[in-house]
């Protein structure tokens, strides 16, 4: 019989599951929060520095469509998880022992082919494992709430200090050690769903690519990821580099500024989804589209005290809070279960190559042409894109549909 209350299968899960995510996040955007040492230590351009961050993209998103549908197709979950983790650990050590451009180019490739997949496998066992009136609240727990806490929050404050009082190699070599220690509460407390798909059904019953592709909302859902990932992407590597020098900011005063950014990430990640099981996935995400324009207004020409400014990004950061949405939950809802890593693996994958490989770069190189301020001027445009899209999505939320429970 399964415990309930607090220390519920459900709620162990989403905690194991959160945390991984959180800390790959973390690893994630180390290099965004360590950019002005990279950029001096190893004499890059912006250019090069927003190449850097669209290699990673590049391949998460190959990776999170390829190994999601290679998951949905076994029919299995953990071992994928348990590699992906020791992986990405490996690959963050890795980060810390480039002496070269090339070499950290080379090590946040595959960091990004190891963490791609992570967050369409993690969907798949909470689409199965979660209660119906929970599951948006516990895929924005996963996807947003520890991403945002650890990757966000706490990894700009952690990874700077450790960046000023020893040196950036350093944050590199403890960031990759959390990863090892979610690998093994993976391989002890979480287990395979239950109606995960068996290997005798596999050669009848796999799951096939064109339903992925008859449907409206997967196609609405991939747009918005394009235009959104480079909203977020666009800010979490270059603001950082903006406020410190076009914005006049200390390291320290960035450091905190972005850190509200992560704070407002954690509670919307909970928040939003929550929400959308009450009054539906489409209104949340409209309101939190528009909401993200003021997030690039707000940097470029707001020039008063930093606790305004830091306040002013905090009520526009509440735009993540729909992520969550368009990338795992109503893609998921839109197909049955046995779809759930390869619908979301799919719009995280053409989000990843047009919002996270091709924006960074692009934008590093108008800043090389102008200013750092170009890759801003750029996401604002990007979430008028992204708000203007968000109108044409169908409401997947059962409590507006009335549908049954996920289909099998």
């Amino acid at each position: 019989m399964q415990k309930k209350g607090l220390w519920s299968y459900e709620n162990t899960l989403v905690f194991i599951l959160g945390l991984s995510f959180g800390f790959a996040f973390f690893d994630r955007n180390a290099v965004s929060y360590l950019s002005q040492y990279i950029i001096r230590d190893l004499h890059i351009t912006y250019a090069q520095y927003g190449t850097l961050q669209s290699a990673l993209s590049l391949s998460w998103a190959v990776s999170a469509f390829v190994i999601g549908r290679w998951s949905d197709a076994v029919g299995v979950r953990k071992p994928f998880l348990i590699g992906i983790l020791i992986v990405f650990s490996a690959c963050s050590v890795l980060s810390g022992l480039a002496t070269s451009y090339t070499v950290l180019l080379v090590a946040r490739l595959i960091m990004g082919i190891a963490e791609g997949p992570l967050m369409p496998i993690c969907l798949a066992i909470i689409m199965v494992e979660s209660s119906e009136h929970r599951r948006g609240l516990n895929i924005g727990v996963v996807q947003s709430v520890f991403a945002s806490l650890l990757g966000a929050a706490i990894a700009p404050k952690v990874l700077v200090w450790l960046a000023d009082s020893f040196n950036w190699r350093v944050a590199f070599f403890i960031a990759g050690v959390p990863g090892i220690l979610c690998a093994l509460a993976v391989l002890l407390w979480v287990r395979e769903p239950q109606n995960a798909p068996v290997r005798q059904r596999q050669s009848a019953d796999r799951p096939g690519l064109a339903p992925l592709f008859r449907e409206r909302n997967i196609w609405i859902c991939a747009a918005m990821a394009c235009v959104m990932v480079s909203w977020l992407m666009l800010h979490q590597n270059f603001l950082p580099v903006f406020l410190t020098t076009l914005g006049g900011l200390s390291s320290s005063q960035m450091s905190n500024v972005m850190m509200t950014t992560g704070i407002c990430a954690m509670i919307v990640g909970f928040l939003c989804p929550a929400l959308s099981d009450r009054i539906g996935r489409k209104p949340v995400v409209i309101g939190a589209c528009l909401i993200s324009l003021l997030t690039p207004l707000a940097a470029l020409y707001f020039h008063g005290p930093v606790f305004i400014l830091g306040s002013l990004l905090f009520v526009g950061w509440i735009g993540t809070g729909a992520f969550a949405l368009f990338m795992a939950v109503i893609p998921g809802e839109t197909l049955s279960a046995r779809y759930a890593a390869s619908a979301s693996g799919l719009v995280v994958c053409i989000g990843e190559i047009i919002g996270g490989s091709c924006a960074p770069p692009l934008a590093g190189w108008a800043a090389d042409l102008t200013s750092v301020a170009a890759p801003l001027k750029i996401a604002f445009a990007c979430a008028i894109v992204g708000s203007i899209l968000s109108f044409f999505l169908k409401e997947t939320a059962s409590v507006k549909t009335g549908a049954a429970a996920l289909r099998e």
